[in-house]
This record gives C-alpha cells, sequence and structure tokens, in this order.
C-alpha cells in the first residue's frame, strides 16, 4: 500500500544538516530595504540582516521545550515540517521536547496542547494533510489573545514556538515575537511559509510548501480532461483552480499542460480588461478553433482572477465598504451601487449577483472563493456566441480542495524536512521574530541552502477595516518574470494547435528526473 510505503521514504537534507550541532547563522546584508513605519511598530523584534547557515565549530546544545502550530488551509507536506522539527530536537538534545497545539492558533491561545512523541509521529511521515494536530484560522492580534498566548508560553516555560502559515499567520507571528519581548519572555518564535496558493514569497523563499503538491494534483486532472477534449472532440471544459488572489497555480498549471487559453488575473489587471473584453477574448478563441475545425477546448481561470477585472474590483469594494454586512434584496443593492458599478452588477448572471451577496469573510469581505469565475464566463460566452447564431457545449469545474491534504511530492517532502531542521536550528541560534528560508530549490535538496529571512523585513502597511495595518503582502505574479515570459512565447501556439499535454499522477519512485523534478516557476525564475 502506497501509504506504508510513504512512511518509509526518507527525505533527503541539505548538506549542512550533516552535522547539525554545527549549523549557527551569520548576519549578512539583505536585499530587503528596512522600512521607517514598520521600524517604529517593531522596535525589539526588527532586524536589517538576512542570516545565513553556515558550519561553525561543534557546541553541545541545551534541551529545547518546543511548541509547533499549523495555522490556516491545509497543504502538503505539513507533517514533514513537525517529524523534521521532531528529528532535529532530538539530534541537537534527546530530552527536548515538542508540543503540538491543537486545533490551530486557538489551541495556544487556550493551552491545548499534546508532546509528540516518535511512536505516533512514524504513522504520519510523508503524509498529506493536518491531522495530527489539526489546524484553525483564529488571528493572535487583539491583546486579550497576546496576553493568553504569554501566559501559556510562560505556564509551559517553552523555549519556541514555530507557527506553520501563510502571509496573515506569519504576520502574527511576527507581532507575537514582538509583544513576548516586550513582556521580557525569552519564548522564540519563527514562522515556516506554507500555502498552497503560492503567493507566500520573496527574494529569499523561492515558494511556500504545499505548491508544488498541489500544481501536480491539478496538472494530472487538467491532463486527463485534455485528453478527453481531444478524444471526444465536442467540449470545452472551464477550469477554476484555487488560488485566493494571485494566478501563480494557474501559470504553473499551464506550464505543464498547454491549455488552448489561460487567464492570468495581474495581466488582466495590468491591462485594464474588462469584463466584456475577456468574454470576447474566450468567443474569439472558440470561433477561431471552429473554423479549422475543433469544437474543444481548454481553459483555465484562477481563483482570485474576478478582483483583477477593474470595473468587478471596484464592485466588489463597493459592496465591501457600504454593503457590510447587510440583508439587501438584488434591486436593493443596485439601489446603493454607484451608476459604473450598477451597470457591471447588471451585466452578471443572477446566480453571480447573488454569489457576491452571500457571508462575508472574517474581515467583512466578499467571499471572493465563494463567486463560480468559470459559470460566470460559461453564462456569458454562450449568450454573446448565441448572438452569433453559434452554440457549443461547455462543462465547467472547480479544482480546489483536491490539491490540498494528497500524499506530499518528493519535493514538498524533502523540501518540508528540511524546514523542520532550519526551524530548530534557527532556535537553537537563539533568533526569533524570522522565517525559514532555503534556497537553491531548484538544485537537487543537498545543495540547498539555509537561512532565516527578519518578518518584519517583509512587512509593509496595509489598509484593512479602515486601519493601517503590519502585513506580509501576497505576493503576485510577476509579469517580468521567466516563468511568465516562457508562458507569453508559447501561449500563442497552445490556442490553436492542441500541444497538450498529460503530466499523469505523482511519481514517487522511479527515474529521480520525473519523481523529484521541481516547478517549472522555480527552474525559471532562479
Amino acid at each position: 500500500m502506497l501509504q506504508t510505503l510513504r512512511q518509509d521514504f526518507v527525505p533527503t537534507l541539505p548538506s549542512i544538516f550533516s552535522d547539525l550541532s554545527r549549523v549557527s547563522f551569520r548576519a549578512v546584508p539583505s536585499v530587503l530595504q528596512p522600512k521607517s513605519h514598520i521600524v517604529e511598530r517593531f522596535p525589539l523584534s526588527f532586524q536589517p540582516h538576512f542570516f545565513e547557515g553556515f558550519l561553525a565549530h561543534k557546541t553541545e546544545r541545551r534541551p529545547l521545550k518546543v511548541g509547533v502550530v499549523f495555522s490556516g488551509g491545509q497543504a502538503s507536506g505539513g507533517h514533514n515540517v513537525i517529524t523534521g522539527l521532531f528529528d532535529a530536537l532530538k539530534l541537537l538534545n534527546p530530552r527536548s521536547l515538542l508540543l503540538g497545539f491543537l486545533g490551530g492558533p486557538s489551541g495556544i491561545i487556550s493551552g491545548t496542547y499534546r508532546e509528540l512523541q516518535a511512536e505516533e509521529l512514524k504513522s504520519f511521515r510523508n503524509q498529506g494533510g493536518f491531522d495530527l494536530i489539526g489546524s484553525g484560522r483564529t488571528k493572535i492580534e487583539s491583546e486579550e489573545h497576546l496576553q493568553a498566548s504569554l501566559s501559556v508560553a510562560l505556564k509551559l516555560q517553552l523555549d519556541g514556538l514555530v507557527i506553520i502559515g501563510g502571509d496573515d499567520s506569519n504576520t502574527n507571528a511576527a507581532a507575537l515575537a514582538e509583544f513576548f519581548l516586550k513582556q521580557g519572555c525569552s519564548t522564540q518564535v519563527i514562522g515556516v511559509p506554507k500555502t498552497i496558493d503560492g503567493d507566500l514569497k520573496n527574494p529569499y523563499v523561492a515558494t511556500s510548501f504545499g505548491f508544488d503538491t498541489a500544481c501536480k494534483v491539478y496538472a494530472e486532472m487538467i491532463g486527463n480532461i485534455e485528453r478527453d477534449a481531444l478524444s471526444a472532440k465536442k467540449y470545452y471544459h472551464f477550469i477554476r483552480l484555487m488560488g485566493r488572489s494571485a494566478s501563480h497555480i494557474a501559470l504553473e498549471c499551464a506550464l505543464q499542460t498547454h491549455p488552448n487559453l489561460t487567464l492570468i488575473g495581474e495581466e488582466i489587471a495590468a491591462h485594464q480588461k474588462s469584463l466584456k473584453q475577456i468574454t470576447q477574448e474566450i468567443v474569439d478563441l472558440i470561433c477561431a478553433r471552429a473554423e479549422k475545425g475543433k469544437q474543444h477546448g481548454v481553459i483555465l481561470f484562477p481563483e482570485g482572477l474576478i478582483e483583477f477585472i477593474p470595473e468587478v474590483s471596484s464592485l466588489i469594494k463597493e459592496l465591501n465598504g457600504h454593503l457590510n454586512h447587510s440583508q439587501l434584496s438584488l434591486s436593493e443593492v443596485q439601489q446603493k451601487l454607484s451608476p459604473q458599478s450598477q451597470a457591471c452588477f447588471q451585466q452578471l448572471p443572477e446566480a453571480i449577483q447573488r454569489q457576491l451577496l452571500l457571508t462575508r469573510d472574517p474581515h467583512g469581505n466578499v467571499q471572493v472563493s465563494f463567486i463560480e469565475t468559470e459559470r460566470l464566463f460559461m453564462e456569458m460566452v454562450t449568450t454573446e456566441l448565441a448572438k452569433k447564431g453559434k452554440s457549443i457545449s461547455i462543462v465547467p469545474h472547480f479544482f480546489g480542495y483536491e490539491g490540498r491534504a494528497g500524499f506530499p511530492s518528493n519535493f514538498d517532502c524533502h523540501y518540508c524536512y528540511a524546514l523542520g531542521f532550519t526551524s530548530a536550528a534557527i532556535l537553537s541560534a537563539g533568533l526569533t521574530g524570522c522565517m525559514c528560508a532555503i534556497q537553491k530549490l531548484h538544485l537537487p535538496p543537498q545543495q540547498w541552502q539555509v537561512g532565516a529571512v527578519p518578518l518584519t523585513l517583509l512587512m509593509d502597511l496595509e489598509f484593512r477595516k479602515g486601519k493601517e495595518k503590519p502585513v506580509i503582502k501576497k505576493a503576485l505574479v510577476d509579469l517580468q518574470g521567466k516563468a511568465f515570459s516562457q508562458f507569453s512565447e508559447k501561449r500563442e501556439l497552445w490556442k490553436f494547435e492542441d500541444h497538450y499535454v498529460f503530466p499523469g499522477p505523482i511519481q514517487f519512485y522511479g527515474d529521480p528526473s520525473l519523481s523529484e523534478r521541481t516547478l517549472y516557476s522555480i527552474q525559471f525564475d532562479q
């Protein structure tokens, strides 16, 4: 059984960890410029340098008592972060302890935890999901939550706390590190970059864990659908891919599978394309392919696309700002909108209009992930084709949760295990308020370089709920980057000629070039 085989898989570590007791960190100049308004808000934890790992003299390491927590949605490889952290702590000193906070950050606030043991961890090695200790979306940002977390850290006498999460979770980690220092608490706080969306990246962190696995899972399914389209020759498949804001998943899957059209939200915004223009682009593609005798095709839509369309983005801002938590009918909504947003709202199919008025997220905003973008364009394209006396069969899909908790790819197994070791090394070195940073990911794992980037170097101010808040901003697709350039060079060819690629299932064994290949976006951009 694959589950059992994966438990026995041994990830490869960067060569620096061949003697963990020698690993230390030194400050080097950072390519990220310090921001004065962040320095003012984080006077105790702010660090202007990057910390690179190096081998120093061998030293005896004291036992550490460390807490670990999953924060936010699942991403394949999380269990390997914990097993890597556990193994590294025990290597540094067999008397070290690892405590798992249960149910996400709320477990820290309430002090709900259990000590993690080697026997229990055995069955979670190289497995997907977060079910070892669970996760949650509670944010540790209020004074009450900070005080409660401080009390738990002091009561448990924690030397360190490792927060495995995305941009918001690592923002909370920065706040917690600063608060602990302010209160004279010695508990160090370390962040680990996690999100399948791929939008937690910077000059020191090439990608977040889980992104590789998710893209490979989605690419398999897209390839299967491309094969079906090529076989049946009578369906268009509109596929929406998870990725709350940025279009990294859509771009990576396009590079892996070569669909006929992939819409990149960041490009839509840069060119200020309207809803009507995007619809017309799809219609023109379908008509051009029909002239070549092709009645089939595959089109990818990133989940957050709708927010990049200028007039829809303005509409959503109005809904967020003026209709917050209101229970209004469709007609009442239209009366409260500006003329421009009224016109945009009226263009939308009624089902999409209603989705815009669904339950809000914790920030009181429209939940964009609830908007079925693939169905929006399915209806609009069908309507436009009907005006031309044409029709096609469109099949809508949404690939989301399927990619979050499966068996991690070999890349994510190696990467996450190394992140666990890096977390332990950073804690042992006495650093706090930092994110694990592993570089050179396009090379074999033995050649990866480890480091720590201060969380405050990644932060800027952003308006949320009418107030300026320090946050780690999401990294969007770089339209000047090599990955997007590679995509741009090929996509015209993919439109009319079916150059589909069928990646198939994730390969765990066999030729390393297949089972351990890194993502195109990492290969191109590093």
